[in-house]
């Protein structure tokens, strides 16, 4: 049994279109690592090595719908049949009042 890690359409260039793709570790990082062997690129989508490999800034990561920047962020621990979700933050909106 692996993990599942469910991908936005974003990301989806590098999983060959694939909305989920299997992965194995025992910790995040690891599975990202894991999926780099077969998705190439996609790692340096998420991880940003400038703020010592932590997940980007606007990427948030969900371990069965937990957010793991409240766990314990890329050293958060997995194991076969968890499903990780991986959803870039989505920002911005009107200035000003809404007309009703």
């Amino acid at each position: 049994m692996a993990i599942e890690v469910r991908i936005p359409t974003i990301l989806r260039t590098y999983t060959g279109g694939a909305k989920a793709v299997e992965g194995t570790g025992t910790t995040l990082s690891e599975l990202f690592a894991d999926l780099e062997t077969r998705h190439a690129g996609i790692r340096e989508r998420l991880i940003d090595p400038a703020k010592g490999d932590e997940l980007r800034r606007f990427v948030n990561v969900y371990l069965n719908d937990e957010d793991v920047r409240f766990l314990d962020g890329i050293s958060t621990e997995v194991a076969d049949g968890d499903s990780v979700t991986i959803l870039p933050a989505v920002a911005g909106g009107a200035h000003g009042t809404i007309a009703v």
